[in-house]
């Protein structure tokens, strides 16, 4: 009977302490903001920055479901719609559709899950139900001159009217966005996590369910971050700010020069001898040039491998460089920062991604025996991995300013 008891008692205590510590989840959520992904001060990984990050709305697709930019299209499915009903109505093979995508032809997709197109259809225009012709361009990149002549080439010897347009929408210009393919193991969280960006936004953009669940082989498109609003900078109208330096002679004439005139020696019967010559200054040592030489600038960043490189970066087909380099030599990370990911891709190499200020990644790709951890801050020059074993080991590098591609030469010259 008093073991029962005792039992009864010891579940008791059990019970108290889980409400209790329910009663203290729940009052941190009052206070601070309940976080499913974990992002407040329990030992992992921070990702408030990330999720508090505002990003820009997906833009529309035309009436087939059809997103297009300058180096890849999507599609945008419909509530109920299966692969073969996405494929019939872009215009693609749909069994093409659903291995590119990972997927089968029956597979029912949720309302607004994006598809990657494996060929470029037809682009988006007003017959199709788009505000403009062509692809989304970023602001600043379309050329109404090159549109123009292409306009009136197709033409030839037919008459072409000139008419009045109306100006153009907003929705004509759009960043290009990353995108991403998911690779084996990696969450919607951890890509947020990559990219800086809220998984509320990236189930936003990609269709994804409330569990918000991914799976390999599928291609997300990266939300746009909201660029900065510069503040502008207040000026005054001429003659109105600083008042101008009085200069000394204004209020008060200068001291008058007090000169002594020079009394030649007196002369003297000695004085027709030549005078003495002066004694020659001691020598001196020769400066050293080594040390007042002025050092080269140095480069915002290191090579992560010494070696050739085998592969150049080009925008829209390479995103990085390959370096040659032998297997097992040391991968170094090109400058300071934190390990953001250490993830694999379709074919399971490692690939370890650092963080650094102004929002730069650097990517390491084809790489071994990983020597840091997610979260780990690490200096410039120190260890990451090692280079993987293969016929031609190599390390494939990226530089990416945001969530744009640019070319690692120019940090690295």
């Amino acid at each position: 009977m008093q073991d029962k008891s005792g039992k009864v008692l010891r579940q008791a205590g059990v019970m108290r302490a889980m409400l209790a510590g329910t009663a203290l989840v729940a009052l941190a959520a009052c206070q601070n903001g309940f976080d499913m992904d974990v992002r407040g001060e329990l030992g992992g990984f921070s990702t408030t920055d990330a999720a508090r990050t505002a990003t820009v709305a997906r833009p529309a697709p035309d009436d087939r479901g059809v997103i297009s930019y300058p180096n890849y299209q999507v599609a945008v499915s419909r509530r109920g719609d299966s692969v073969a009903q996405v494929a019939g109505r872009v215009g693609v093979d749909p069994q093409q559709l659903a291995d590119y995508n990972g997927l089968r032809t029956d597979d029912i997709l949720r309302n607004g899950e994006i598809l990657a197109l494996p060929s470029r259809v037809a682009e988006p225009s007003p017959a199709t139900g788009a505000p403009g012709t062509g692809p989304y361009m970023p602001a600043g990149q379309v050329d109404i001159g090159s549109m123009a002549g292409a306009a009136l080439d197709r033409a030839g010897d037919q008459r072409v009217e000139v008419s009045t347009l109306p100006a153009a929408q907003s929705q004509l210009t759009a960043p290009e966005p990353v995108r991403h393919k998911v690779a084996r193991g990696e969450t919607a969280y951890t890509i947020s996590r990559l990219y800086d960006v809220s998984v509320r936004s990236l189930a936003d953009w990609n269709g994804l369910d409330e569990n918000y669940t991914i799976r390999e082989g599928q291609f997300l498109l990266i939300p746009v971050a909201v660029e900065d609003v510069p503040v502008p900078v207040a000026t005054q109208p001429p003659g109105v700010g600083s008042p101008t330096p009085v200069p000394p002679s204004a209020s008060a004439p200068l001291p008058a020069e007090q000169t002594q005139p020079i009394t030649p020696p007196e002369r003297t019967a000695s004085s027709t001898a030549a005078p003495a010559p002066a004694p020659a200054p001691a020598p001196t040592a020769a400066p050293d040039l080594g040390q007042t030489q002025t050092a080269a600038p140095k480069a915002a960043m290191d090579y992560p491998v010494k070696g050739r490189i085998i592969r150049d970066y080009s925008k829209g087909k390479s995103d990085g460089i390959d370096i040659a380099a032998d297997s097992g030599t040391a991968v170094r990370a090109a400058q300071g920062g934190t390990v953001a990911a250490i993830t694999s891709d379709a074919d399971n190499v490692r690939v370890i991604v650092v963080r650094h200020e102004g929002k730069l990644l650097t990517i390491y790709s084809n790489v071994d025996n990983i020597a840091v951890k997610e979260g780990m801050s690490v200096s410039r020059g120190q260890k990451l991995a090692e280079v993987r074993k293969g016929s031609s080991p190599y390390v494939h590098f990226e530089v990416r300013k945001g969530l744009e591609a640019t070319d690692p030469m120019d940090y690295l010259q």
